[in-house]
């Protein structure tokens, strides 16, 4: 490969560029072109910043091909699983419907019969959860403005006059009180009511548990802990998911739809579950949510 000098300093530089790149292209020649200092300067730093520009729109255009099509996939998934729990209300609904009748007419005396009528009505209770779980992922939803200090307020009334315990209540108060976010205030109720239900359920009567609030980078925290029993580690990460338990809580009635159901509730409001729990110390569940105004 030979080299040859040309000067050519009357050319513009986009000029001086075209014709380096030609040659190279036509005979393999390598062109060296002189010019100022300064131009080369300024003209090394343009081509970085094309360069980068470049790079950085082929990057936002594969990223913008990878989260379409991620949401693509998610949206199928969620689909699949509304129909999921479709069939599954609609195929154990009858039979539950005949069990009951059944019971219903048959001789009081018989020893299985209250073991039976039992266990029926617990599955009739289950299938009726899965119903409203698959009604909450698609049903129309309420957005107005709903302040969670009111939601956090009548929970706490609500579980002290239906179970008997006190639940310590920490909200800010200065230097402003948690802001509203948008949504549907019945939706978020049940989700907080679950949680805290949850608390009391597992946990003893001198157990603490506590719901406190914050504000954090535009998004409130609803926390509600509690010193009750915990979760083994192995089954934290499942348990919000459709019919996960504790393996330590076999010993309380539940179908295990009570924290999948404050997953959608959070979910639909753009917001975000996590649980923190030890076995025999206590958990604590984070709702978070973003702060706004319909």
């Amino acid at each position: 490969m030979s080299s040859r000098r040309i000067v050519v300093a009357a050319l513009p530089t986009a000029a001086l560029l075209v014709v380096a790149g030609v040659a190279f292209a036509v005979d393999r020649r390598t062109i060296t072109v002189s010019m100022p200092l300064g131009t080369s300067i300024l003209l090394a730093a343009a081509l970085v910043g094309v360069v980068t520009i470049v790079v950085a729109m082929w990057r936002a255009q594969v990223h913008r091909g990878s989260s379409r099509a991620a949401q693509a996939a998610l949206q199928s998934a969620a689909a699949e699983h509304r129909r999921f729990l479709d069939r599954l209300d609609h195929e154990l609904k009858n039979p539950i419907t005949a069990i009951r009748a059944a019971v219903a007419v048959s001789d009081a005396a018989t020893p299985q019969l209250a073991a039976i009528d039992a266990q029926t009505t617990r599955m009739a209770r289950l299938v009726g959860d899965l119903r409203k779980l698959g009604e909450l992922q698609t049903a129309p939803m309420e957005r107005i403005p709903v302040h969670p200090g009111a939601i956090v307020t009548d929970v706490a009334a609500t579980i002290r006059d239906t179970h008997a315990r006190e639940i310590r209540v920490t909200l800010p108060s200065a230097p402003w009180p948690l802001p509203a976010v948008v949504g549907d205030p019945d939706l978020l109720f049940t989700a907080v009511h679950n949680v805290v239900a949850n608390a009391v359920k597992y946990s003893d009567p001198g157990d603490a548990v506590e719901i406190r609030g914050i504000e954090r980078s535009g998004r409130i925290v609803l926390e509600v802990a509690d010193t009750g029993r915990g979760i083994p580690a192995a089954d934290v990460p499942s348990v919000l998911q459709e019919l996960a338990r504790g393996s330590n809580a076999r010993d309380r009635p539940g179908s295990g739809l009570g924290l999948a159901l404050v997953r959608t509730i959070v979910d639909r409001h753009d917001g975000t579950v996590s649980v923190d729990s030890h076995e025999g110390r206590g958990t604590r569940v984070s709702i978070e949510l973003p702060v706004g105004t319909a």
